[in-house]
């Protein structure tokens, strides 16, 4: 039996109670084939939701059978479809995955009709965090846009969205979270120090490593240059292709020492013998010399941080390097010497690393890292996705709590019993051909400061809060690992005067920047701080939720 999410239909011409739909995929066939069932389950909730409001909902391309799934899979692809849709037509955007921003993105840029992003409530597959990077990349491009997202579709908020969508084509959130800092009385002593910092960045200024632009169609990771420049950051443009020549010189013995270093410091990993389901021996040592090509390619070129693309790319010739982005945004962590062995390079300090070349999260973790340097605080951070939210099963606290998670790896120094917490399972095959150990472990209950930069308006803006991660029981924590992917670091944060729908109707990015303090009093100095910093190298600060002085 054909569904209306299978069903070949023509969006060229609508009339008045009928709307376009599209939905954008991965690149990766395997990726697609595995997530078109729960695309297909949404669609049809939608479509019902809908109809259920008078209008219908019109397929604007096909199932495609040879392939076996109804997603747009190439840039492509995307051209041709909007090459035959009504530039005019309200069009939904409906994702219960992850997808690739610039698939549609450059058909939405001259796409005159309404527009609206939907995500399922859902952690099975990022659909949530593939809306928050197309919102986000939308938002870069100045296109003009309205989002929704909903568990079943049959809600309050989201009836009263869509209807409001399908009869204005706008359906805008209040955002009374969220204050310019202009508003806030910042301590003097925070303003201070924020604008020295600043002014030092600015002076001698700092290189950011970029192996291989764009992930994933990440559009709205891409710093434009010249914004960089003024905040006294200079990218370092490397390839891919130079950290696996790098990695194919280094060592066995050396790799093998980095391999003792993390068993010994209480790291375990779950190892059998198939290299397309299980994490192996072989995979564990290329990510073991993938970590010293990369250090020592930092030393080569002097980053301050550096991001590893990976996805396109090395993912066809390396084990994932998750692993390796792991132990470099720890201080903790194996040495590598230069390779006349006459030095340990970067000792005693992080080589802060943004996950998917996520230029904004490394601008960020720039920040942070001087801020924590100069407040004594700790240095580790580390981006993760939005993946899911939801309340606490347990009981054990009464707040609403996010499912922070990223593809693979954070720093041990976040983990409750720090690398004796952590484990290392092998990334999914649909998305890791190649394989590699993750970096998996419960984020510690603890203070943190969450931040967003972004691009909106052709500026820099950064949004910013505060929030503290709380333990939960081990049974729910599973849950939440089954609910999304148990193989990844999971954070359960709580955001301080921040509900479920503030952030989703605010934030600008699938991904989000978390760091620890000592402390409640901590975690606010540093806030300020970091808000004064940032505001003087030229940044638009906004600061969400509830913030307290000391």
């Amino acid at each position: 039996m054909t569904t209306q999410a299978e069903r070949p239909t023509s969006a060229s011409q609508l009339s008045s109670n009928q709307v376009a739909l599209i939905a954008n995929g991965d690149l990766r066939l395997s990726a697609n084939q595995a997530c078109w069932p729960a695309q297909r389950e949404m669609e049809t909730a939608l479509s019902n939701a809908v109809q259920e409001l008078g209008y219908e909902v019109v397929r604007a391309h096909p199932y495609k059978e040879q392939e076996q799934h109804g997603f747009i899979a190439s840039q492509r692809e995307g051209l041709e479809i909007f090459r035959h849709l009504d530039p005019d037509v309200p069009l939904i955007v409906a994702e219960a995955v992850w997808q690739y921003s610039h698939h549609v993105l450059p058909g939405l840029t001259t796409h005159r009709g309404p527009i609206l992003t939907v995500a399922n409530w859902s952690g099975q597959w990022p659909g949530l965090v593939g809306m928050l990077n197309l919102n986000g990349s939308l938002t870069k491009a100045e296109v003009e846009y309205s989002t929704l997202w909903s568990e079943n579709f049959q809600d309050e908020m989201f009836r009263r969205g869509l209807m409001r969508w399908l009869e204005t084509g706008s359906c805008p959130h209040p955002k009374l979270h969220a204050h310019s800092v202009s508003h806030f009385d910042v301590p003097p002593e925070a303003l201070e120090l924020g604008s020295k910092l600043a002014e030092t960045l600015k002076r001698d200024k700092a290189i950011m490593g970029i192996f291989d632009e764009g992930c994933m169609g990440m559009y709205n990771a891409i710093i434009p240059d010249h914004l960089l420049h003024t905040c006294g950051v200079f990218k370092e443009r490397l390839s891919q292709s130079s950290l696996y020549y790098e990695t194919m010189q280094t060592s066995e013995r050396e790799a093998a020492d980095v391999r003792a270093w993390l068993e010994e410091a209480g790291m375990k990993f779950h190892t059998g013998h198939d290299h397309s389901s299980e994490l192996t021996e072989d995979q564990i040592r290329l990510q073991c010399r993938m970590y010293i090509a990369a250090v020592r390619l930092a030393d080569d070129f002097g980053c301050d941080l550096m991001g590893i693309q990976y996805q396109q790319g090395l993912k066809d010739l390396l084990p994932a390097s998750d692993l390796v982005e792991g132990i470099l945004n720890n201080t903790e962590r194996p040495p590598v010497h230069s390779r006349d062995g006459t030095r340990v390079l970067y000792q005693n300090s992080p080589v802060p690393h943004f996950n998917e070349v996520d230029e904004c999260a490394g601008l960020d973790a720039l920040l942070i890292h001087r801020t924590h340097q100069a407040l004594g605080q700790p240095l580790e951070t580390t981006l993760h996705d939005i993946r899911w939210g939801d309340w606490d099963r347990s009981g054990t606290v009464d707040d609403y709590v996010w499912v922070f998670l990223i593809s693979g790896a954070a720093p041990p120094a976040h983990f409750i019993g720090g690398w004796k917490g952590a484990d290392g399972h092998r990334q999914p095959p649909m998305y890791f051909p190649n394989g590699g150990s993750t970096l998996r472990g419960v984020s510690r209950p603890g203070e943190i400061i969450w931040s967003r930069i972004f691009v909106d308006d052709g500026k820099l803006k950064m949004d910013i809060g505060r929030g503290h991660v709380v333990k939960l029981p081990q049974e729910e924590t599973e849950r939440r690992w089954r609910e999304t992917t148990f193989q990844w670091p999971i954070m359960h944060a709580v955001l301080h005067g921040v509900s479920r729908d503030q952030l989703m109707a605010k934030h600008q990015s699938n991904h989000i920047q978390v760091v620890y303090a000592d402390c409640a009093n901590s975690a606010n100095r540093s806030l300020w701080v970091k808000s004064s910093m940032a505001e003087a190298l030229g940044i638009e600060v906004t600061l969400c939720g509830q913030i307290s002085h000391e």
